[in-house]
């Protein structure tokens, strides 16, 4: 079976992230896939070359009014001709969807990546495709699948076919995150800290949805009760150069206890070396980084963005959007923990992660959507 991934964008990402683990993991015998990225092609691009995958390119510079790029895409879905395309995140789902119907495919599927759709986090543009996306779900998407349960709902309210709609969480590799003491020791002896330092990490990049301030501000809290506490930030933007986000760190009084990484091709290295990852986000639908921490045996505190509660279960920890001090309320609960306590909570950590998250059978999943996708019988509970 032909299945045509069709994104938005091959930059670093959530959405990005999981696609590349879903051509990773695969059946290659039974599903050929090939990628078209709306956008010129990102970072990413190579890592899925790499992979055997035929990654193009559309090109598109003028979103919804670039006609040129729009006629390019169809040709390729054309040349391709797939069995299945599944669109991933909101400009492909509509332009890769009409794309795909004019091109004669019935087997479309859109993706939902994104939970957050308030006007003070999301662009103009992006509510407007939405809501064209929503007029257009009845009858061009025959499934569309979430990544969360929360992103789910809302998308129903913003006038989605809720009879179409399934969730499939991302998902993880525990072999590539995992419990790691060598990696704990180097990434202090990196940052010149003595080995028993506790370092609470913040992984995403910088973006008003991921809420650095807000974090800064729960440092600055924890710093009150903890004062030896540092903090590990990385991701896109999350560097010194960012003078931006240095004034966040500045005007919490937490400076001198961050260390900014920037973007890293190290991350399970860096998730084996926390004591606690963090969450501040503002809006979320299934923050990959909860998932790879967990699968190293980290503990996370987390704001109740789209569906953080429901992954870290009741090994983790919870607060309400927005709730700073009790952000670090839950950081300093977990950081003070017995060594026996913390290990005890580690294995069932990950053990959670093993049940609920497991790459491989979050991709079988995934090729059940696309075996549905080819049958015009409506959604399956998968």
């Amino acid at each position: 079976m032909k299945v045509l991934f069709v994104i938005t964008g091959l930059s670093t990402g959530g959405a990005e992230m999981m696609l590349i683990k879903v051509l990773e993991h695969l059946d290659r015998r039974r599903f050929q896939p090939y990628v078209i990225s709306l956008s010129p092609l990102g970072e990413l691009a190579p890592r899925i070359s790499a992979l055997g995958v035929s990654v193009r390119s559309v090109d598109m510079k003028g979103g919804l009014s670039d006609m040129a790029g729009f006629v390019s895409l169809l040709r390729m879905i054309k040349t391709i001709r797939p069995d299945v395309v599944h669109t991933w995140m909101y400009h492909a789902d509509l332009l890769g969807g009409l794309a795909a119907r004019l091109a004669g495919v019935k087997a479309i599927g859109w993706g939902i990546h994104n939970s957050n759709l308030d006007a003070d986090k999301t662009k103009l543009s992006t509510r407007a495709i939405v809501r064209l996306c929503a007029f257009f779900s009845p009858w061009l998407p025959r499934l569309i699948l979430s990544c969360s349960e929360q992103a789910r709902l809302i998308h129903i309210e913003k006038g989605y076919a809720a009879e179409k709609m399934v969730v499939v969480p991302n998902g993880f590799d525990l072999m590539r995150f995992k419990p790691d003491n060598n990696a704990r020791h180097s990434v202090r002896k990196e940052l010149g800290l003595m080995q028993d330092v506790l370092l609470v990490g913040l992984i995403g990049r910088f973006d008003p949805q991921k809420n650095h301030a807000g974090f800064f501000r729960a440092a600055g809290y924890l710093l009150e009760k903890m004062p030896s506490v540092r903090f590990l930030l990385a991701g896109k933007n999350i560097a010194s150069a960012n003078s931006n986000l240095l004034q966040m760190a500045k005007d919490a009084g937490v400076l001198e206890n961050c260390h900014f990484l920037g973007l890293r091709d190290d991350i399970p290295r860096l998730m084996a070396a926390l004591d606690v990852l963090a969450s501040s986000s503002d809006g979320e639908a299934f923050p990959n980084v909860l998932g790879e921490a967990m699968a190293s045996g980290v503990p996370c505190a987390v704001t109740d963005a789209g569906d953080s509660a429901v992954i870290v279960g009741d090994v983790g920890r919870s607060v309400a959007v927005g709730d700073m001090r009790g952000l670090a309320v839950a950081m300093q609960e977990l950081l003070c923990l017995s060594p026996e306590e913390k290990q005890s909570l580690s294995e069932k950590i990950r053990h959670r992660v093993l049940s609920h998250y497991e790459i491989s059978q979050v991709v079988r999943d995934y090729e059940d959507f696309y075996i549905h996708l080819t049958q015009d019988n409506g959604p399956k509970c998968f």
